[in-house]
């Protein structure tokens, strides 16, 4: 296991193209303002201790060193033992509708764009928990297994959208039975699930799921996203929206009481996602008043750093750096000079 004790640092590599692109446009000015003078070649015959390509060498070998004293103050570390450890937590599966209704704009930026940010402000809170991420529309199916490596849960909250899966609807119990047998099989820790959707098009079965989902002490909340007066659905790539058959523009609205109805049958909250934050304050406040029971990870618990052998590479670059001469060596020129007399 690889990783950076203080990742921040890593933000100094941004600056190298900028000191690379200043050092290549003096370059450029530096050849311009000599062509002024006469004849490049005629002016290196008369600077013969002039090297051409020492200060390239000498620029690029300190390019290297900056770049590897960004990631020296990083201290990148190697996990040398992986251990099971137990942590208070609670198992969280989020269920995401990821159906074109999702994309409407009446909560902002849009009804999915919402939801991908209170997930992510959601992971952001969590402590010793794990979580998990299911998308649904027509079918649902497991974007990321349950697991405490928060980092990951936020690259494949990212990578979501519509087109994951082609069969729109709203399977929402599909999606709650999914989660139910997602969660790992350790005794008494807390678990529940999270349905984040419109619950438009809902396919029936889901005020059931939830039923037995809490049957087996899995909480069910839900969050309602979107505006119940309804909003139009963008049409991707065009300034129209989506229209049915006969031409008229579709309007998408919050079911609002079916998403109460699976609440309540599953033992949970339910919380409308509007421009506010409050559908955040909710579910944290719900998710913290679980009863938090030993939840055993895996991870690496010893870190070896592993900024000496970077150290030492900087120094023999900074060393090579000093030792190269801009000019060319007079010695080895002398040297040069007797063999030719000889």
């Amino acid at each position: 296991m690889f990783r950076f004790g203080e990742p921040t640092y890593l933000y100094l590599l941004l600056l190298l193209p900028f000191l690379a692109a200043f050092y290549l446009y003096s370059n450029y000015k530096r050849r311009k303002n000599i062509r002024r003078f006469g004849d490049p070649a005629l002016l290196a015959q008369l600077m013969p201790d002039v090297s051409k390509y020492r200060p390239n060498i000498k620029f690029w070998i300190l390019f290297v060193a900056i770049g590897l004293f960004s990631v020296l103050l990083a201290r990148p570390q190697f996990g040398s033992k992986l251990e099971t450890v137990k942590r208070k937590g609670v198992e969280v599966i989020i269920a995401l509708d990821i159906s074109n209704s999702m994309l409407a704009q009446d909560v902002q930026p849009s009804r999915l764009e919402k939801a991908k940010r209170l997930i992510s402000r959601l992971v952001d809170e969590l402590d010793n928990d794990k979580v998990g991420m299911i998308v649904f529309a027509g079918d649902a199916f497991t974007q990321l297994p349950i697991t405490s490596d928060y980092i990951s849960a936020k690259m494949f909250l990212e990578s979501i959208n519509p087109s994951l899966i082609s069969k729109q609807g709203t399977a929402i119990g599909e999606a709650i039975n999914l989660a139910t047998r997602s969660f790992t099989p350790q005794e008494g820790v807390g678990r529940a699930i999270i349905v984040i959707t419109d619950g438009e098009n809902h396919e029936g079965g889901a005020v059931e799921a939830a039923k037995a989902a809490a049957e087996k002490g899995i909480q069910v909340n839900v969050l309602g996203v979107g505006m119940p007066e309804g909003s139009p659905i963008p049409a991707e790539g065009t300034n129209d929206y989506r229209r049915d058959r006969e031409g008229n523009v579709i309007v998408t609205r919050l079911n609002e009481a079916m998403c109460q109805e699976i609440a309540k049958e599953g033992k949970g909250i339910y919380v409308r996602v509007d421009n506010s934050n409050s559908a955040q304050k909710a579910i944290n406040q719900e998710v913290n008043k679980m009863a938090k029971s030993d939840v055993e990870s895996k991870v690496y618990t010893e870190f070896n750093e592993q900024f000496q052998a970077i150290a030492w590479i900087i120094l023999l670059l900074l060393l090579v750096e000093i030792l190269i001469l801009d000019r060319k060596n007079p010695l080895f020129k002398n040297v040069h000079l007797f063999s030719n007399k000889k």
